[in-house]
């Protein structure tokens, strides 16, 4: 009998403090601090329009009008549909060469409140669509043009929106520095919770915003699956189903009409199945104590409007013991175009696998299945818990002190997200202890939020010229 030799160990370089600053200040001797302020558009630039009509063309056609009507709501929300242009435009911007996990799309938005394992509220990342590794800096442009976009849209004077931007680049630059300094694990417990850094932060607004923040906090406490059960289901014969509210909820039995619920249940459960053999063995466990009870179809975010999402509902002991599980699309990162494709078989897996990597603590019912539709198509999916005390910032209602704090918060929270997967101490040496980023990436969004204005009424003169179609009010 032959032994197999054994397969060669995967191996990671492991380099010195010392040797790993040095590359972050090459880095920077290569790619100057102050070069991030270039944004220009390059030669030949594309139609903004353009851009999102090869999107839709992926995605359910009868939807497309709505994501439209979304984004020209303001020039914040087209920004927020916009991260395929944006990622066009990050293309031709210098690189510094040092890589991280990104989220892809890091505006004020995708940050926000939600329950940890542990059942505590913590404030991170909270959506991951775009994730792909690539260049730090774009997630931090990404961050400093939103802040500046939603500061111009409340209207701030120019010198308050540059503070704004340049009060949460610091913050990331700072936290960066700090999380070069710290021990492997200690970075890796690093968090954000309601109750810890998050209260400190609120102490700098006045007595009516922090209120406020106390009351968002306790109503995403409430929301949970036995809310969702509420609000999106009616009893029918004695069990729950979901309402009818289309195009923004439209259960499956209205999508395929005629489809025996025995044979959609034989389909679910083998698709759950599938879903059910990415948890851990404990939360696969945990699952297999509910039972399918109902499916539909939901409209969801912005940028994600005409993806496919579904909602499926579970229940556990009896009625009263809903699970809530949301399975959205997951298709191409936009990113992948000009980083690369990514090395997970199931754009699912990518999300769920960066989601894992970026968050300090993720849903432990975060999970990725590969679909075949009722169109005969083949797509890919991740799942997870649908609200589970979600809470999302309202940046549109925010004063200039919150807004600054709000945006100090995001820049310390995709600082600990990037220090996880990329290489802090070199990155925090290429920042150094000098404003030069922060003021160049101040620049930067300043000259992209005049880009953003453009490309938004681009889109609504598309929508008045007929060139596209727009429903507003859903």
């Amino acid at each position: 009998m032959t032994a197999t030799a054994p397969s060669a160990p995967h191996t990671v370089p492991h380099l010195s403090p010392s040797e790993r600053a040095a590359r972050g200040k090459a880095a920077r001797a290569e790619v100057p601090r102050s070069s991030h302020a270039e944004f220009g558009i390059p030669a030949g630039h594309r139609d903004p329009v353009e851009i999102l009509e090869e999107q839709a063309t992926q995605r359910l056609p009868e939807l497309v009008p709505v994501r439209y009507g979304r984004m020209l709501t303001s020039p914040f929300a087209f920004f927020r549909g916009a991260a395929a242009i944006m990622a066009a435009d990050l293309a031709a911007t210098p690189r510094s060469g040092l890589q991280v996990q990104l989220c892809g799309d890091a505006h004020l938005s995708n940050f926000g409140g939600f329950a940890s394992p542990e059942r505590d509220l913590v404030f991170d990342i909270n959506d991951f669509d775009e994730t792909l590794p690539g260049p730090w800096e774009w997630d931090v442009k990404r961050l400093a043009a939103s802040i500046e976009i939603a500061a111009r849209e409340s209207g701030f004077k120019p010198g308050r929106c540059r503070r704004a931007v340049t009060a949460s680049v610091r913050a990331y630059r700072e936290a960066m520095r700090g999380f070069a300094a710290m021990p492997n694990l200690e970075l890796w417990y690093a968090r954000v919770d309601a109750a810890g850094i998050l209260a400190d932060a609120v102490q700098q607004v006045d007595a009516e915003e922090r209120a406020r923040i106390d009351r968002l906090n306790a109503k995403a406490m409430t929301k949970d699956s036995v809310k969702a059960l509420s609000k999106l289901t009616h009893p029918v014969d004695g069990e729950s189903r979901f309402v009818s509210d289309p195009p923004l909820i439209v259960p499956i039995s209205e999508l395929v009409p005629g489809t025996s619920g025995e044979a959609i249940r034989e389909q679910i459960g083998e698709l759950l199945a599938q879903y059910r053999d990415t948890l851990r063995p404990d939360r696969r466990h945990l699952l297999e104590g509910f039972r399918y009870v109902d499916l539909a179809r939901k409209v969801v975010g912005v940028g994600s409007v005409g993806t496919r999402a579904w909602l499926v509902l579970l229940l556990g002991r009896d009625g009263d013991d809903p699970l809530m599980l949301q399975v959205k699309e997951a298709t191409a990162s936009v990113l992948e175009p000009h980083l690369g494709a990514a090395v997970q078989p199931n754009h699912g897996q990518r999300v769920v696998e960066g989601q894992w990597l970026m968050q300090s603590a993720s849903d432990i019912l975060l999970g990725w299945m590969r679909v075949t539709g009722i169109d005969d198509q083949e797509r890919d999916f991740y799942v997870r818990q649908l609200w589970d005390w979600k809470r999302s910032a309202e940046v549109e209602t925010m004063g200039p002190a919150l807004l600054a704090v709000y945006g100090q918060l995001c820049g310390w929270t995709l600082a600990r997200a990037h220090a996880r997967s990329g290489d802090r101490i070199a990155i925090a040496a290429y920042l150094g202890g000098g404003t030069a980023f922060d003021t160049a990436v101040a620049t930067f969004a300043e000259a992209y939020a005049d880009q953003n204005e453009h490309d938004y009424a681009a889109l609504a003169a598309a929508g008045q010229s007929g060139r596209i179609a727009v429903v507003e009010g859903l």
